[in-house]
Parts: structure tokens; C-alpha cells; sequence
């Protein structure tokens, strides 16, 4: 069983509370204690006898991140969060209000190893996976510090969640408990860069969660060159795994596709996801490219963006375009960490 306070389900609680010899009530305080008064020490917990309260901090101790910077990009509102474990790796999340609104955009490893072209977050690989508590803890560290939870959690900040399956899905479930944070399942969505074993596990758990997986190209010549988990699962298997997930849960998947100036922005390329897209249940969510450093694509015009848009409309497929948020703040995933590692490195360089 976990033995960390933020990776434990009220069943687990219950079980901690008679193997303590506890009374089964006081299962319920603990909870209402971490996630109603989202206390930071046992020791605040009051409600409880100082026994057990001691007990706590030795058997089931509350995971901490410290806030290291925060970044807001002004006007909109989006702040970018950087925090650090106990073992000082750094990882990032970040708050995006919008029409009354909370999404919290949250991280699960500490950088990535899919090394996407033009993600910010696999530069510097993959250092290691979080565990469910830290996980959790980012949503935690975030409610206190802003006075309220998110209303919906996307799992799209750095790292690749299904290869960190296990841990993200008990850190999720966590988030959606009743007893706990209460996030509905609807809103939290998983994203995927194309991993299959871990969209044909997921279609198994009988969960409602949203999956999104990042496309980005219509055809598996320039997806390789943008993924490199294509040349693993190429857009064949992936789509297929899609559908069968799609059939096992009724869910509509959200399919990411940045755009790319002149490499996957273009009306040919539009009919290419068309024919891919047109008789799945799906959405596409567009999303015009924010520029990183070592990847030298560039965003394509406004125009050009709306005419890409415009057709798969007309073609009958659920389309967003996502608008430009956070800039001011480093929000695309992994660029406030990697500014973090160079300006430590170049500080240690100069010494």
C-alpha cells in the first residue's frame, strides 16, 4: 500500500486506519483534512488525537514541491509554475484561467525522452518519472497558492504520461475521488504523443477520462520527421488503436495538430486529415506553433491557419483553432525549466 498521504484512495485510508487501530470514521477527517483544509503538516490537523497524528507523519508523510518561480504572461492571466521535489529536479505546471474557468496544465516526468521536434521539454531528456504523490502535489501546491482547485486538469506538461502509466493513473484518480478534489472525469484529459499499449490499456480501465493524441502530420513521412514514436507506431497502428479505443468507451478522441509553416500547413495537407479524420469519432484541436529554440519550423500566417481551418470544417469535422495564451509566460511545456538548466549551467561555466 502507498505510504505517502497524496497517493492513497479512501479505501486505502480505511485499510491505514484498522491496521493502525484506528476508528474507521477517522478515515474520513484525514480526507476532509488534505483536500478540504488542504493542510501542508499533520501537525494542523487538530481534529485528530495527537497519536494519530504523529503516526501520520511518520507512516504517511505529505508530499511538498516548492515553488521555485512563477511566470504570469500579463494580461490573460496564464501563470507558469516552477517547482522542485525533495530531490531537487524541477518540473513545471501552469494555471490558465478562461470564462470563469480553471484548467490546470500538469506535468508527469521530469522532462521527456519522446524528444519531439518542436517540444521544449525533451531537449534535455527524460530524468525520471513522478511518482502518484508528486503528482497530486502539483495540484495541491497550485489550490493553495491561487485559493481554489482547477476545474479541469490536462495531463499535457512535460513528459509522456503513459509511459508512466501506472503512477499517473492513481494520481487521477486521486484528483477525480468524490471524497478527495472531485475533479469529474470528463475533465481531466490524458495526452498522448502516439504511445498504443498505452491507449489499449486505458480503453480497459473503465474510466471516463478524455484522451487527446498529438498528430501534428497527416502522413507517416512527416510525422517521423516532427515524432519520433512514429517510427514505433506509425499513424496505421495508432489510429487503429484509437478506434478501438473510440468502440470500447464511446469517447471522442481530440486529435492536437500544430501547424508548422510550410512543412504541414499547406491545402494538401488538409485533405490528407481529412481522409484520415473524416469517418472517425474525432475532434481536431489546431494549434498554430509557438516558436522554441533548436527547432527552426516557424508559425504559419494567420491567413494560411484559417484556410487549414476552414476546410476541415467544411469537411465536417469538429475543428478548434487554439488561440495564443502564455507567451509572457514560457507556457509552451518545458520552456521554463530548460531557461532554468542553461542559466545554471552557464553560471557554472563562468565560476
Amino acid at each position: 500500500m502507498p505510504t505517502s498521504a497524496y497517493a492513497m484512495l479512501p479505501e486505502d485510508w480505511s485499510t491505514f486506519c484498522k491496521n493502525a487501530g484506528f476508528p474507521a470514521f477517522r478515515s474520513k477527517q484525514i480526507l476532509l483534512g488534505l483536500y478540504k483544509d488542504r493542510i501542508r503538516d499533520w501537525s494542523e490537523l487538530t481534529t485528530l488525537p495527537a497519536a494519530m497524528r504523529e503516526k501520520l507523519t511518520k507512516d504517511a508523510p505529505l508530499t511538498t514541491l516548492r515553488e521555485v518561480t512563477r511566470t504570469p504572461s500579463g494580461t490573460d492571466g496564464v501563470t507558469k509554475f516552477l517547482l522542485e521535489a525533495d530531490d531537487g529536479e524541477q518540473i513545471e505546471t501552469v494555471w490558465i484561467p478562461a470564462d470563469g474557468r480553471v484548467t490546470q496544465c500538469i506535468s508527469s516526468q521530469v522532462g521527456c525522452d519522446m524528444h519531439c521536434a518542436f517540444c521544449a521539454s525533451g531537449q534535455l531528456g527524460c530524468v525520471r518519472s513522478l511518482s502518484a504523490e508528486e503528482i497530486v502535489a502539483e495540484v495541491m501546491v497550485l489550490a493553495r497558492e491561487m485559493g481554489q482547485y482547477p476545474n479541469n486538469i490536462v495531463v499535457m506538461g512535460m513528459g509522456e504520461p503513459f509511459v508512466n502509466y501506472d503512477a499517473v493513473l492513481r494520481a487521477l484518480r486521486i484528483l477525480n475521488c468524490q471524497q478527495g478534489i472531485n475533479i469529474g472525469a470528463r475533465h481531466i484529459t490524458l495526452s498522448t504523443c502516439g504511445i498504443v499499449p498505452g491507449i489499449q490499456r486505458l480503453a480497459e480501465e473503465g474510466v471516463q477520462f478524455e484522451l487527446s493524441v498529438s498528430l501534428h502530420a497527416p502522413n507517416d513521412v512527416l510525422r517521423s520527421q516532427l515524432m519520433p514514436v512514429n517510427r514505433r507506431w506509425n499513424i496505421a497502428a495508432l489510429l487503429s488503436a484509437c478506434d478501438a479505443y473510440t468502440a470500447a468507451t464511446g469517447r471522442i478522441i481530440t486529435y492536437e495538430y500544430t501547424l508548422v509553416k510550410h512543412f504541414n500547413d499547406r491545402p494538401t495537407h488538409a485533405a490528407e486529415l481529412i481522409r484520415l479524420l473524416r469517418n472517425r469519432k474525432a475532434r481536431v484541436n489546431l494549434i498554430p506553433l509557438s516558436p522554441v529554440a533548436e527547432f527552426d519550423g516557424e508559425t504559419p500566417s494567420h491567413a494560411d491557419c484559417l484556410v487549414f481551418l476552414d476546410a476541415l470544417l467544411k469537411a465536417g469535422i469538429h475543428t478548434t483553432m487554439r488561440r495564443s495564451r502564455g507567451k509572457q509566460a514560457d507556457a509552451a511545456c518545458g520552456q521554463l525549466r530548460l531557461r532554468k538548466v542553461k542559466e545554471t549551467e552557464n553560471g557554472s561555466q563562468k565560476q
